[in-house]
């Protein structure tokens, strides 16, 4: 029999967690691309455990110094890395390639705002026009500046 679950199993999660470590760790040794995608580290707090979490997401270019990231999370559900970004917005770091550990302030983009980002993310990696497009849900999309 099949139960309904809101999320990942325990095994599925520490898959992911082992996952994202050795991603982590190569992104600190060489640099992160992803199918032609580069990954930063984003560091945040667990919402509800309050432990410090580690997650290498894509990012794309918003100016200098400015971040966007898009929360599909596999395209039935915000992922855990967003949720956490969200409840603890102020303790939020990323790390890149090179440039160490950098604080930052997440927005959640909405209207126009998230509108002209998604054309930029769309245009820069077609891929993400179709995920989103099979995906009843509109993919949060969050712009991270320095603090």
């Amino acid at each position: 029999m099949a139960q309904d679950r809101k999320g990942p199993g325990a095994w599925s999660l520490w898959i992911q967690r082992k996952l994202n470590a050795r991603t982590v760790a190569r992104i600190r040794r060489k640099g992160g691309k992803h199918l032609g995608m580069d990954l930063l580290i984003l560091q945040t707090v667990g919402r509800r455990t309050g432990e410090p979490r580690e997650t290498p997401v894509t990012w794309f270019s918003d100016g200098e110094d400015t971040w966007l990231l898009v929360a599909s999370g596999g395209g039935k559900r915000n992922p855990d890395w967003y949720a956490n970004l969200m409840a603890h917005p102020d303790r939020a770091a990323i790390e890149l390639p090179g440039r160490g550990r950098i604080p930052v302030t997440p927005r959640l983009l909405e209207g126009e705002d998230r509108e002209n980002a998604w054309q930029h993310i769309a245009s820069d990696q077609p891929r993400y026009g179709k995920y989103q497009e099979k995906s009843d849900r509109e993919y949060p999309v969050v712009r991270l500046t320095p603090r």
